[in-house]
């Protein structure tokens, strides 16, 4: 196989001996359905003349072209590396090659829109894709210009990250999905500004536009907004041009840096594996963020959020760039952190920070406490490293970080530090070195032993008060400990406040709330002292630093007996939180965690928090899948409690929705869980009414994906045919349509619908990437977990043959999803760690996400051991 993986020692050769000055590249987009050509002139010097290479992944090189000498592809490309022999101080290399369009959301996707037939294309380039579209050195600190010629259907919009150039007529014709030939254009975009390869773009298609523009620090900046025709419809321009103009106005104030390019223009594309990608000037955004039905607030705010983080790459990431990818957290921390800032000074979601709190930091607790966890400075040996490492740490952890940083050295000489880091390394590339020495400058502190306790070092802290009272109730002694695991010891400094709560007429109201700094086991907090203990004691009040936190035995009595009573929603969200935790660690009893969720989860008012609860509830009882960055959560009850605490999970959901305000967002959720969890005789009666209309619950709208919900959830009780999912998916036949048929039928409650959807996933390879998604999550949705057991033998043997034959975007999908996590049991961990004992050889990024789905049952294992 070729050589895919680039090391970092590699990528440091080459940059040490290579300036790239220039790319243009030509690309012919009508030769055809299953590949494209590819034209790459690369400038560059050299101070090393010793041979090196230029990457490219794609079906085959047609010619190569150095310096005027040819060069032959049969011996210098070898399927991923194109041999450079000898260079001159300044090179030209000129090489024709044929691309591959995909169907995996990585390189230049390819998707044809089964409303209309229509083609349309999009680029995704990070970690390391440029190189399937053209021959690059893809590596982020060899930056230049990129210059794109495209010829493709004239009547197509061309996007990239230049304003789009008039089209010129092409000799070439088209011929699409409906077998006309239609004429074509070629478009010659102007060379970008010094960029990384990987946040370039192009995007190719009939896709429907809404223009506006921005009034900004060096002018006015065209907008735009581009989404499918067939989802026009449904495009809500206004609220993300209002969005995205805040994002502006905020950054370009606090950065101290204009926007640096001359446009903005977002794409929302189909079949997208992430949220967003910042292509400079260029964003795509997952089309999932089109909103044809009624979602939870959640998800409009999780929208906004993810279009300010792709706004905040444009200085983080873009304008200045990291070195290596060992430095990957200074993007995605800092693009985090800066977008919560930001949504919760100056948008509609003004409780961001309670959002950050509930979603962004339980998945950065979870992270933290795998195997797999690492420093928020990572040691990214190569590619395979960097393509595991997008998760929890990285993104919400290091934010987390940033945060505690913040309340550390204060927010105007952290600001000021933003100001001269952009300023003196723009159109650079950085480590977080020159960063932080603009930050110790502003902010007169040394910074070094933070750096190195928080930034290089793995695992969480946990705070937990220990207090002393009379027999009155006065506090009398009053500290802070703090503890490590064993595997990571380092004990951290964190500058955070304790809060005081009384309760009254139902009400816990903060009385008080002190910061202190803490930094050692034990830490005094004297303010304590001579005051009665208060009802509750709440260590991280307001979420300043990034630890797990413990209630004392009075405050945890005070929160589960009064589980509504908390006004504020971020010391909600930490409660919530810290409960959670002692009930994955095993010092909360996991039935007492679902009934304290099931009385709170009914009165939250925040979107985000009563998800993440709901969640929680369906995770701590049955198992919840997810194919997104949060990952699966599995039963943390006993085998012999499941099913009546989820049945009455079920009920008590059941009641909620119908208690719920009419058209709320709550009985929209609500209605969901319910959903999930229907398998009594009368749950399922009661879907069926809801989804043939002989129910009603005033003010829930019947729509197309509601349908979906409950026909998935009928399919999954055993209560669908084949039939219904015909006629429902007749009625959507849209892309979001065929992935949910899909994994409606792979929900179907027997072993042959489990068979097919097996075969289908991993016996073949031809299902595009939301397909595969959505029928991979119908799979492990099961209500009886004796479905699963034949596939613990049959996944493990399948895992180092999928990992070898596929992408890995495709590959990883299958890893998680597709693991019988709802087993959770001794058959399942034991089938795990035989397979990491006898494949200690496998590649490390395949290792590490088996060993994750272990580590997630040993956690289900401990809390069970507490429920017993």
């Amino acid at each position: 196989m070729p050589n895919t993986n680039l090391t970092r020692e590699e990528a440091q050769r080459r940059a040490s001996a290579l300036t790239v000055e220039s790319y243009d590249v030509a690309l012919d987009l009508t030769t055809g359905p299953e590949t494209f050509r590819t034209t790459s002139r690369v400038r560059f010097t050299a101070t090393d003349t010793a041979p090196t290479f230029i990457d490219f992944l794609g079906p085959s090189v047609e010619s190569i072209t150095l310096n005027g000498e040819s060069l032959d592809p049969a011996t210098s490309f070898d399927g991923a590396r194109i041999a450079l022999p000898t260079l001159a101080e300044s090179n030209e290399l000129t090489v024709v090659a044929t691309g591959a369009y995909m169907n995996t959301g990585e390189g230049l996707h390819r998707f044809v829109d089964p409303t209309d037939d229509e083609v349309y294309l999009y680029t995704q380039f990070e970690v390391a894709d440029s190189r399937r579209v053209f021959a690059v050195f893809e590596q982020p600190d060899l930056k230049a210009t990129f210059a794109f010629t495209v010829t493709a259907p004239a009547r197509w919009q061309l996007i990239s990250n230049q304003p789009t150039p008039e089209p010129q007529p092409a000799e070439q014709t088209y011929t699409g999905p409906t077998g006309t030939a239609e004429p074509a254009a070629t478009w010659q975009f102007e060379p970008t500004p010094r960029l990384a390869s990987y946040v370039t773009a192009l995007v190719a298609g009939p896709y429907d536009v809404v223009r506006d523009e921005v009034e900004a620090a060096g002018g006015t900046v065209p907008l735009a907004v581009y989404c499918r025709k067939s989802l026009r419809e449904h495009l809500d321009a206004d609220n993300l041009f209002a969005v995205t103009k805040q994002g502006f106005a905020f950054f370009e104030e606090k950065f101290g840096e204009p926007y640096p390019f001359a446009k903005y223009d977002q794409i929302f594309t189909p079949e997208y594996n992430a949220g967003a990608m910042e292509n400079a000037g260029c964003v795509t955004i997952t089309e999932t963020y089109i909103f044809r039905t009624q979602v939870p607030e959640a998800l409009i705010e999780r929208r906004g959020l993810t279009v300010l983080h792709e706004l905040a790459h444009m200085w983080f990431g873009d304008l200045v760039t990291m070195q290596w990818w060992d430095d990957l957290w200074l993007n995605e921390s800092f693009a985090e952190w800066a977008s919560t800032w930001c949504q919760a000074e100056v948008t509609q979601w003004d409780t961001a920070w309670t959002t950050f709190s509930s979603s962004e930091k339980t998945w950065a607790y979870k992270q933290d406490q795998l195997s797999s966890t690492h420093p928020v400075y990572a040691n990214m040996r190569h590619l395979e490293d960097v393509e595991a490492n997008f998760d929890g740490i990285t993104y919400a952890k290091g934010a987390s970080v940033l945060k505690q940083l913040v309340a550390y050295v204060g927010i105007d000489p952290f600001v000021a530090g933003l100001r001269s880091y952009f300023s003196k390394f723009k159109w650079g590339n950085t480590t977080f070195d020159d960063l932080l020495g603009e930050l110790e400058a502003t902010s007169g502190r040394d910074l070094s032993t933070w750096r190195d306790l928080w930034l290089k070092t793995a695992g969480v802290n946990t705070l937990r008060p220990v207090i002393e009272v009379d027999d009155s109730g006065v506090v009398t002694k009053a500290q802070l400990e703090q503890t490590a695991v064993a595997d990571y010891p380092t004990i951290r400094p964190h500058r955070l406040a304790i809060g005081s709560y009384d309760l009254a007429d139902g009400t816990l109201t903060a009385s008080e709330s002190v910061e202190i700094d803490v930094d050692s086991e034990l830490t005094d907090v004297p303010h304590l002292v001579g005051k009665p203990l208060p009802q509750l004691l709440l260590v991280n009040d307001q979420d300043l630093t990034y630890a797990k936190v413990r209630l004392d035995p009075a405050s945890l009595q005070t929160v589960l007996a009064n589980p509504t009573a908390i006004t504020d929603s971020l010391a909600r969200a930490v409660v919530s939180g810290a409960l959670w935790d002692m009930t994955r660690d095993g010092e909360l009893a996991p039935r007492d965690y679902v009934r304290y969720a099931l009385a709170a989860v009914g009165a939250e008012t925040d979107s985000t928090m009563r998800q993440t609860m709901i969640g929680q509830i369906i995770g701590t009882t049955t198992a919840f899948l997810t194919s997104g960055a949060f990952g699966h959560t599995t039963s943390l009850l006993r085998p012999e409690h499941r099913l009546e605490a989820a049945d009455e999970a079920a009920t008590t959901f059941r009641q909620l929705l119908n208690a719920a305000e009419p058209g709320s967002d709550a009985q929209l959720q609500l209605v969901q869980a319910f959903a999930r969890l229907a398998r009594s005789d009368s749950d399922v009666a009661y879907v069926r009414g809801l989804f043939e209309g002989t129910e009603t619950v005033d003010g829930l709208a019947l729509d197309t994906d509601m349908k979906w919900t409950l026909l998935t959830s009928l399919a999954a009780a055993g209560a669908a045919t084949d039939a219904e999912v015909d006629a429902q998916l007749a009625a959507d036949n849209t892309a979001t349509g065929i992935a949910r048929a899909a994994g409606a039928r792979a929900a179907y409650p027997t072993a042959e619908a489990k068979a097919k959807a097996w075969h289908d996933l991993v016996e073949t390879d031809s299902l595009p990437n939301d397909t595969a998604r959505s029928m991979a999550l119908g799979f492990g949705r099961v209500h009886d977990t004796a479905l699963l057991e034949p596939y613990v033998e049959r996944y493990h043997a399948a895992l180092r043959g999928v990992w070898d034959a596929r992408t890995y975007a495709m590959a990883s999908n299958f890893v998680t999803v597709l693991y019988p996590i709802a087993l959770s049991n001794k058959t399942l961990i034991d089938a795990t760690e035989a397979w990491l004992a006898d494949n200690q050889d496998a590649p490390a990024g395949l290792v590490r996400l088996v060993a994750e789905n272990r580590d997630i049952v040993r956690v289900a294992l401990t809390a069970q051991a507490r429920d017993e």
